[in-house]
């Protein structure tokens, strides 16, 4: 195994990475993303790249995860937050530029990628991944290989509805066009416009999960709801897939009472006389992303 070199295109940052043959990070860097120029995205990789190689002066394979994902029918780029880049052909662009192949995945497969091959997730055969922050996304790892299938959609556990979902307070849209999606629930923004649907105060998530723990009733009250509402979604993977662990990764996995309360609520829901699915945190925290994308030619 040689050098590999991985990227993380974030909404707000990108940041590079290479490793050594032992996975060692020997090189690391971080820039903002021009997230309105398409053009500008694809220059400012490439001038990292050449940044690196210059740095670490090996042969290096590349890799990049990506929010959204190439479409196996058309080859453009789909379901992008950073919208500039749906409908573009990134991957051609990417390696023209770059003047050699390049391997890109989702970045919630980049992310589940890294746990189960090193991080939280490495002594389990199968692995759910999960990323709840501004949006919901996931992957599967099935004996140290991504699990994908003719779509590229595998993991996309955030865009089916939430289950058991007439509990809970309105059917909220989501930008794929859908309501009562997971996505509107569960990630910060949408933990964030339940607490305002529910009890008519605008907090964020972090004020709520900060005012919780402080005493403030209605949002302990959300604090409980929400880790029903986690219960419930992971419930439906497990059912499905039947997982040995789930990872997750994002801003609202830093919820500490999630690793308790979880697992607690779990029976309540699964289709099995016992649960065992190991509900770990991220050990990379925001870095496995980008340990991800340079192992996706492990």
């Amino acid at each position: 195994m040689g050098y590999r070199l991985g990227i993380d295109l974030g909404g707000t940052k990108i940041e590079v990475l290479v490793l050594d043959p032992n996975q060692r990070p020997v090189y690391r860097e971080r820039v903002a993303t021009p997230a309105h120029s398409y053009d500008e995205i694809l220059a400012t990789i490439a001038d990292r790249v050449i940044s690196a190689r210059a740095n670490v002066k090996q042969e290096m394979t590349i890799g990049i995860g990506i929010p959204g994902a190439i479409s196996p029918a058309t080859g453009l780029l789909r379901n992008s937050n950073t919208v500039c880049m749906n409908g573009r052909p990134f991957l051609g662009d990417i390696e023209k530029l770059l003047e050699c192949e390049v391997r890109v995945e989702n970045d919630a497969n980049c992310f589940t990628l890294s746990e189960a091959l090193g991080g939280a997730a490495k002594d389990y055969r199968i692995v759910f991944g999960v990323i709840i922050g501004t949006g919901t996304g996931g992957g599967l790892v099935i004996d140290g290989r991504l699990v994908n299938g003719p779509h590229s959609i595998s993991g996309e556990w955030g865009h089916n509805p939430l289950p058991w979902h007439h509990r809970d307070d309105g059917s909220p849209a989501c930008f794929c066009g859908k309501t009562s999606c997971i996505e509107t629930f569960i990630s910060g923004p949408g933990f964030a416009q339940s607490f305002e649907t529910r009890f008519g105060r605008k907090l964020s998530s972090k004020e709520i999960i900060a005012a919780a723990d402080s005493g403030d009733a209605e949002c302990r009250i959300m604090m409980d709801i929400y880790h029903d509402q986690m219960a419930r979604a992971l419930a439906h993977v497990i059912n499905i897939v039947d997982p040995h662990a789930i990872v997750l990764g994002g801003g609202m996995s830093n919820i500490d009472s999630i690793y308790a309360e979880i697992p607690r609520r779990l029976p309540e829901y699964v289709f099995s006389d016992f649960v065992e699915t190991s509900i770990l945190k991220a050990e990379r925290g925001d870095a496995s992303g980008v340990y991800g994308a340079a192992l996706l030619w492990e």
